[in-house]
């Protein structure tokens, strides 16, 4: 397993994981649910979301096969969700809109759709048809620490970035999050293109 481990495969999944998950941009709202109240489990939310996205990353393929779907079609998808992602965080619009019914706040809309939604559940799939899975799992880990950390620490690293750092964070990875989609639907198109081509 960890013959495959490769460094710039896993910094590469690192990031773009960190720009989905976005748990910078979500500071704001995280500290909104405290000030209103809600109860906000560090520890929790984080062992959810991991056992979540884990979850979805390893039965992704075997759900895709139930619908008659490979992979390179679902990197595709994956590509034009991040795509929109990014715009999200460039252009400071709501496309993907929570409406969730549940009160909860650790469980939504922290867990989910903040972590662990469809953006991440996407980009995990779309990410397997790129990089070897041991480089996406350890990617995943790390990127659980940090979001362990930032929710835990909210007010002082809100306090240390301030909202115009918050707010350049966003916008920069942003942009990488938009080249990064820009390049998984390339590489992917070209590989359907070829394959109905065989056909």
């Amino acid at each position: 397993m960890f013959s495959a481990f490769n460094w710039q495969q896993m910094t590469s999944a690192f990031i773009v994981l960190f720009a989905v998950i976005d748990i910078i941009g979500s500071i704001p709202i995280i500290i909104n649910l405290k000030e209103r109240g809600k109860d906000v489990n560090a520890m929790k939310a984080t062992l959810i979301s991991f056992v979540l996205m884990l979850g979805f990353f390893y039965a992704g393929d075997m759900i895709l096969r139930l619908f008659h779907v490979d992979a390179e079609s679902f990197a595709v998808a994956g590509a034009v969700v991040i795509f929109l992602i990014s715009l999200e965080m460039i252009l400071d619009i709501e496309i993907f809109k929570n409406q969730g019914p549940i009160k909860e706040a650790t469980l939504v809309p922290l867990v989910f759709p903040l972590l662990a939604g469809a953006g991440a559940f996407t980009t995990l799939l779309s990410l397997r048809a790129e990089y070897a899975s041991v480089n996406i799992v350890i990617a995943l880990v790390l990127n659980m620490i940090w979001v362990y950390i930032v929710v835990r620490m909210t007010g002082r690293i809100q306090r240390f970035l301030g909202k115009g750092g918050i707010y350049i964070i966003r916008k920069f990875f942003g942009i990488i999050l938009l080249a990064i989609s820009v390049r998984l639907f390339t590489a992917n198109i070209t590989e359907l293109l070829a394959m109905l081509q065989a056909n």
